[in-house]
């Protein structure tokens, strides 16, 4: 009788004082299995009855539960200690505010960061199999719905401690493809380069865009959208080979044909995870180290927690190398608050063919510059936001801004990706030294150690075949902020046929020692803006139609130049402004090395500018011992090469008259002299000296065989893949997928790869078939 009495004088004491006394909430209610079973079977659950709304559900160790139902009824949440299995042959959905694999007949609703997660490995969500994906007619949709009175910053979610969490869906054999025909404003139809396959009617796709207003501010995000916007979103009616019907008429042209051409990108798959809300408390999902599992054309739309941080659409949150051979592969990732996939201290991870579209801040994003040896591979990102800075995050340099792809380690993989309208940057690196960050972090190394390396000396895996169209400001930003530090010159940064256009800034090149071949920028306001020419090599550049500054001087206004530059095959075509020159002299030489050679270089079309002069803008007075010269080999004649100076330099005030105007190789602020016995430097000397990494992406049981599926990745070409010491065969284009057939009775898979350099992987992980015969690994 006291307490009672107690409780209540303690209510109106806080009445009194003006304030509500706490009430403390029920306790939810736990629901647990007690067999296998369905879902939908009240003789799976204890006490005999299905689940009903605001109920906890725990399904325990050794318990497989199929989730075999389309409900609106919203769980509180689902913890999977034993196996919860969705129904490929049906249509199902799940309401839920949250989803946690862990181990154990742990029933927690806090531990996001899954410190103390006990039983890894225990806890598995499947959502279709690489065995048996879900059934191409049904859906398999998870709801991720806000349950009132939890922390706002991290529910609704999924997330896994340690567990396996694997989401596959029908699959397609493109996501997104090239346009193979212009489609004109007012079409209702576009045609595909290819015939298309797992596409259907009612499917919503994304035509992007290949006009660019060129402008290098703005934002292209609803409601604050103030740049035009020319990517298109439509509702497939039909599909016949590789035409598609939309259901409402284009608004804007799309080239299809040339060399410049746009995309039209599915967003649709019958795997979806989505949240309740958009407007409201949207969603999350997050992999943490131990846990296992793939993700394999699934959708993941409406989610991400705007300026948290580690709330993202897709996260892997500091799993190391646990989860190698874990993959995201033909995935949709549309309306994201806060980014698609963020990799976060995660190594080996595999993320091919997946589509991003509108997200705040950077899209495919590497996290604390530790990540190394990932694979990102024919990817396409549209319109990623400028967005706030985070609190909190980890790398402070990090403003946020939007970029189609975002790193502080150039140690990956990146090839064959596309960036189209973002708003800041389509691919950008950035590892900038601060007083809150050094750059020198423990990085795993080829033999699988760990050792400190200054991330900015670390030379790309693979850079190669990636383009970015109509991006805001940057096209391709490797390096501002480096500060002069890079790889050397046997381990330079490797960039191979990189395309770039209708974008404002094309390609700054801020780091030394780099090695760009195949390079086509067109459309461009700016070229090659703001290098850091200092052992920098170009063979085979193309600059068509860029207005401004075709090929800058070192660091633009600072007009400072640190080391030796060689360009072998140099094409300008299209100007409409005769002013400005098309190759920038560079006016202060700090190092005394810095010197530029090119050959080869052609101007095609009438053009009233000079080749070679001082560049516009700021131009500071030469301060150094030495001037930058401009050599032309061979322009006179095999033998008689051109020198090209600053009427500022020292080398031009010291004997102006060794020198004369000629145009329209020099302009108002140049002059040239014939020289003879110049020769060209070898700048770089690349040795391959690092071993190939191999990830195995996919075991499947088909006609009494194993078809075991893979990706390895290096800096040269891969001359073998040896499986059980079986040699896989290699998929045609040369990006490191491989497929074999093992004798059905294999238990343990062991693959690696051989380079044509002779380099062997040295860290290989074996695969048990009987934990992955079924899922990826």
């Amino acid at each position: 009788m006291r307490i009672v009495q107690f409780r209540l004088t303690a209510a109106f004491m806080a009445l009194a004082l003006g304030f509500a006394a706490p009430i403390a909430s029920a306790a939810p209610t736990i629901i647990r299995s007690v067999q296998n079973g369905a879902w939908s079977t009240s003789a799976t659950w204890e006490g005999g009855a299905v689940p009903s709304a605001g109920q906890s559900v725990l399904i325990r160790p050794g318990h497989t539960v199929v989730y075999d139902v389309a409900s609106d009824v919203k769980i509180r949440a689902v913890h999977v200690s034993g196996k919860l299995s969705f129904a490929p042959m049906q249509h199902t959905r799940l309401v839920v505010g949250l989803i946690k694999i862990s181990g154990g007949d742990d029933v927690s609703e806090d531990g996001f960061e899954c410190d103390a997660h006990s039983g890894a490995g225990e806890g598995v969500l499947e959502v279709g199999t690489a065995q048996q994906p879900i059934d191409a007619a049904h859906t398999a949709t998870i709801r991720l719905s806000y349950i009132e009175g939890t922390d706002k910053n991290s529910w609704p979610a999924i997330v896994c401690c340690g567990g396996r969490m694997d989401f596959y869906g029908a699959v397609m054999n493109r996501t997104w493809l090239k346009l193979g025909v212009t489609a004109k404003a007012g079409d209702t139809r576009v045609v595909a380069e290819e015939p298309l396959s797992g596409w259907r009617a009612g499917d919503r796709v994304i035509i992007t865009a290949t006009t660019g207003t060129r402008d290098a501010g703005g934002t292209r995000r609803l409601p604050k959208r103030n740049q035009k916007v020319y990517t298109e979103e439509r509702i497939i009616r039909g599909i016949e080979g590789a035409g598609v019907q939309l259901d409402q008429p284009l608004a804007f042209e799309h080239l299809g044909v040339g060399e410049y051409r746009g995309e039209i990108a599915n967003l649709s798959r019958n795997v979806i995870v989505e949240s309740a809300d958009p407007a409201g408390d949207r969603g999350h999902t997050m992999y943490h180290h131990g846990s296992s599992g793939s993700i394999s054309y699934a959708e993941f739309r409406h989610l991400g927690k705007e300026n948290v941080l580690g709330r993202y659409s897709i996260h892997f949150h500091k799993v190391g190398d646990s989860m190698r051979g874990s993959s995201v592969i033909g995935a949709s990732i549309w309306d994201s608050a806060n980014r698609w996939v963020t990799i976060h201290g995660t190594n080996h991870l595999i993320v091919r063919d997946c589509v991003g579209y509108q997200s705040v801040g950077h899209g495919f994003f590497m996290e604390d510059g530790t990540e190394v040896y990932n694979v990102l591979d024919r990817n396409l990102a549209v319109q990623a936001y400028h967005g706030k800075k985070i609190k909190d995050s980890v790398l402070p340099f990090d403003q946020n801004e939007g970029a189609g792809f975002w790193w502080a380690n150039n140690l990956n993989t990146f090839t064959r990706n596309v960036a189209c309208e973002n708003d800041r940057y389509g691919f950008r690196f950035e590892a900038t030294a601060t007083s809150e960050f050094k750059p020198t972090l423990l990085i795993e190394q080829p033999d699988g150690s760990r050792a400190a390396k200054d991330i900015r000396t670390l030379p790309f895996v693979r850079f190669e075949a990636n383009e970015a169209h109509c991006d805001g400001l940057y096209g391709v930003n490797i390096g501002e902020g480096v500060n002069h530090v890079g790889p050397d010159v046997r381990h330079p940064l490797v960039i191979r046929d990189l395309k770039i256009w209708q974008v404002h800034y094309g390609f700054r090149p801020e780091i030394p020692s780099m090695l760009v071949e195949h390079l086509r920028l067109d459309y461009a306001e700016y070229g090659v803006y703001h290098p850091d020419y200092d052992h920098h090599v170009y063979r085979d550049v193309y600059v068509g139609h860029a207005d401004t500054e075709p090929f800058n001087r070192g660091l633009d206004d600072d007009s400072k130049q640190y080391g030796p530059l060689v360009v072998e095959g140099l094409r300008f075509e299209g100007v409409s402004s005769p002013r400005s020159m098309w190759i920038q002299i560079s006016d202060d030489n700090p190092t005394g090395t810095a010197t530029s050679y090119f050959s080869d270089v052609k101007v095609i079309g009438k053009g009233g500018r000079s080749i070679v002069n001082r560049g516009e803008g700021p131009r500071p007075e030469p301060t150094t011992e030495h001037g930058v010269s401009v050599y032309f080999s061979d322009y006179y004649g095999p033998g008689r090469h051109a020198m090209i100076v600053s009427t500022r330099s020292p080398e031009y005030r010291s004997d102006p008259s060794r020198f004369h105007a000629e145009a329209p190789l020099t302009g108002d602020e140049s002059r040239v002299a014939e020289v003879h016995d110049v020769a060209v430097p070898k700048l770089l000397d690349p040795v391959d000296d690092l071993p190939p990494t191999t990830v195995v992406t996919s075991v499947v049981h088909k006609d009494g065989k194993l078809l075991v599926r893979g990706t390895s990745a290096d800096n040269g070409a891969i001359a073998r893949v040896l499986v059980n010491s079986k040699e896989a065969k290699m998929a045609a284009g040369g990006f490191g997928e491989w497929e074999i057939d093992l004798d059905g009775a294999t238990k343990e898979i062991e693959a690696h790869a051989v380079d044509a350099a002779g380099n062997v992987e040295r860290t290989r992980k074996g695969v048990d078939v009987a934990q992955v015969s079924s899922v990826n690994n």
